[in-house]
């Protein structure tokens, strides 16, 4: 797995693009998952997300992703479940102090937010952990928040 993660840090960009074509297919089936109900289909969703995600970036299923602000290197990952840059323990050859044989997960974030388009977005503070969306998936959370997001603004309008 290490490896792969590795990999992919490498290929921010393509991944980010990757990213960046599947998540509108996803928001567009928001009205699928809306009539099926988001608890009926968070099972199965989660579970292929958990399976690709799993395999990719060596995710731990936070619930929460931030992949794509964090060039492709899943903060979960770091021993200390930092989510927000390094803990000052990095070593000089790049490594983590927990974990000597291993990159920093923040020193491989930087390095694959440098290749992606939408690099900047290491700079964004990340919210703190909600534990209880651990194993959720958050694919079904950006559908949900993006519809959200929709008929809110389509409200606002109607009410001016």
């Amino acid at each position: 797995m290490y490896s792969i993660r590795r990999w992919v840090v490498r290929n921010a960009r393509f991944f980010e693009a990757t990213y960046q074509a599947f998540e509108p297919v996803v928001i567009k089936l928001a009205p699928l998952w809306n009539k099926v109900g988001y608890q009926r289909v968070e099972k199965p969703v989660s579970k292929l997300e958990k399976l690709s995600k799993e395999l990719l970036f060596d995710c731990k299923m936070c619930g929460q992703c931030a992949l794509s602000a964090t060039g492709m290197s899943c903060p979960m990952n770091c021993p200390k479940s930092m989510r927000n840059g390094p803990c000052g323990g990095v070593l000089q050859n790049g490594n983590c102090e927990v974990l000597p044989d291993k990159r920093c997960v923040w020193v491989e974030a930087w390095e694959g937010s440098k290749k992606m388009q939408g690099g900047g977005e290491i700079h964004v503070v990340q919210l703190p952990l909600d534990h209880r969306l651990q194993g959720s998936s958050s694919w079904l959370r950006v559908a949900r928040q993006a519809t959200d997001e929709a008929s809110q603004h389509k409200q606002e309008r109607h009410d001016d």
